[in-house]
């Protein structure tokens, strides 16, 4: 069965309780290594492990894009992997300028690294158009899409192979084409909601991409500071199964 976590569901600036947003999609039913994780623009193992799952089931790392809130906690998800005892090749997936700004970070603490027995890094670059496929294994197999965000960014659409349920992420995102294509038909969308503003969506516009694609549900995440109760209504007046995205939340889908 596949599941999602949210280890994160705030925007750059958010409520107290809401860091970055970052998640996990995993299969537990598997012997394999089967958890992908989405961005560390936080301490993204520390939360896999508030979440209840395993960091010894991390099977790669998917980074959207350079901006800070998603990808600036990669020196720390490296060290953390390798105190947890995890000393395989980890690998590293994304759009050219993503790793090349994960690249960055990591070299950055290389003089005080170079001793330390850490995972190898198996950068993997993904193709930045549509449909680009990033993983394929038995688990899942995940694809994913430019956004409109202002710098290069891929939103990801998971499929689980077994049982054909589909999570999708549009990541920071304007409305655009591209989401509704990721979310077509899909269980679960996942959204951004920062607000109407360059690079972002309300939402409202969440809830009309969800509508559009044919989705089954929609969380909203990357949520703002500050009182959601109206913005909330309002999207579910145009997509009725519409909710907050949970902190550490986990979803059965």
């Amino acid at each position: 069965m596949p599941i999602l976590y949210l280890l994160g569901t705030g925007a750059a600036v958010s409520d107290p309780h809401r860091t970055a947003t970052m998640l996990a999609v995993t299969d537990e039913t598997t012997e394999e290594r089967s958890t992908l994780m989405v961005d560390c623009g936080g301490d993204a193992l520390q939360r896999l492990r508030e979440a209840g799952a395993s960091v010894q089931n991390v099977a790669g790392l998917i980074v959207t894009h350079a901006h800070p809130d998603h990808c600036s906690g990669f020196p720390l998800f490296i060290e953390r992997l390798w105190l947890h005892g995890h000393h395989t090749e980890i690998p590293v997936l994304g759009i050219p300028a993503a790793l090349a700004q994960v690249e960055r970070s990591w070299e950055a603490f290389s003089q005080i690294t170079e001793e330390w027995d850490t995972p190898s890094i198996d950068i993997r670059e993904v193709d930045y158009k549509p449909e680009a496929v990033m993983w394929h294994d038995p688990t899942w197999k995940v694809t994913s899409r430019p956004v409109d965000h202002g710098i290069d960014n891929i939103g990801v659409r998971f499929e689980h192979v077994p049982s054909g349920r589909v999570i999708a992420y549009s990541c920071d995102t304007e409305p655009c084409e591209a989401v509704v294509e990721l979310g077509r038909d899909a269980d679960l969308l996942v959204h951004e909601a920062t607000g109407e503003t360059e690079g972002h969506s309300s939402a409202v516009q969440a809830a009309e991409a969800a509508k559009k694609a044919g989705a089954k549900r929609l969380i909203l995440v990357h949520l703002p500071d500050g009182d959601k109760v109206d913005d909330l209504r309002a999207a579910q007046e145009i997509f009725p199964a519409t909710e907050l995205g949970t902190e550490l939340g986990r979803y059965d889908i």
